[in-house]
């Protein structure tokens, strides 16, 4: 196959596009730096059409997984949704099969674990911008939805670690909330699914997770544990406002399970085997 991974150089790019390298045609894309530096990097603001259509129609993939677009960026629902439209319309010009990232915030916390079939009911903007994508991909007939969690590695450090060890090693204080559950998912495991997904025929939205759902104290506690980082003095466990962040946003992976090979394990069943 020929996969175009938009946001190839981000955290789940880095692990994505090097396992699609090994078997597949790839072009990836990065916006602000090449992080990866492998063969495939091409620049792209997925804001601009123009841009996303010269890269396609130059590439002409059969499959594009788009995972561009964080929370983190500073025109966070510019890049998610109006990139998202230019990845749709672009797809539809190749006639490539689409594969879009989206995520377990789309949902306001308050009925989990969510299926597929969940009505998306966001509370903060990136939930909301994620939604609006949502609609968007579903205007195209060869797309998959994926809601997903948070997203983790054991070689390379997830942007969420690195802020809260960053800020123990500071002294700030920060607190892990107690009352928030997720499916964290391994970056290998979600990439190795997305990459099934590409081969497949599958179509419409899909949960994949890591199968233990955890609150978000139990999920950071364990990544400092392996991460070695015993600076805790300011670390505190406490309770987040559902009214901001929604409290429960556990995903049933039924379908997943049913649907994919590819195993989900939950945190503490990668942390015990990781070393095989």
């Amino acid at each position: 196959m020929r996969i175009l991974i938009t946001g190839g150089s981000g955290y789940l790019g880095r692990h994505l596009t090097p396992l699609a390298q090994r078997q597949d045609e790839v072009v990836y894309t990065f916006f602000s730096e090449d992080l990866l530096n492998l063969p495939g990097g091409v620049r792209l603001d997925v804001r601009r059409k123009d841009a996303v259509m010269a890269v396609l129609g130059d590439f002409r993939p059969n499959v594009i997984i788009h995972t561009a677009g964080s929370n983190r960026s500073a025109d966070m629902e510019t890049v998610i949704t109006a990139g998202t439209r230019h990845v749709v319309e672009a797809a539809a010009a190749v006639s490539a099969r689409l594969i879009f990232l989206s995520t377990d915030v789309v949902f306001d916390g308050t009925a989990g674990p969510y299926a597929e079939s969940a009505e998306p009911t966001p509370i903060h903007a990136y939930g909301r911008a994620k939604q609006s994508a949502e609609a968007i991909a579903q205007t195209y007939s060869n797309h998959v939805i994926i809601r997903t969690s948070l997203i983790y590695g054991l070689d390379l450090m997830d942007n969420g670690t690195r802020w809260l060890v960053q800020s123990l090693r500071a002294g700030q204080p920060v607190t892990l909330f107690a009352n928030q559950r997720r499916n964290p998912v391994w970056a290998v495991s979600l990439s190795n699914a997305l990459l099934e997904l590409a081969a497949s025929t599958f179509t419409g939205v899909l949960n994949i997770a890591g199968a233990q759902a955890m609150t978000r104290a139990e999920f950071g506690l364990r990544m400092l544990d392996w991460w070695g980082v015993t600076e805790r003095a300011s670390l505190a466990v406490g309770s987040g406002d559902p009214q901001r962040w929604p409290a429960d946003c556990r995903l049933d992976l039924s379908l997943a399970q049913a649907v994919l090979q590819t195993p989900l394990p939950g945190v503490d069943t990668v942390l015990a085997n990781y070393h095989l």
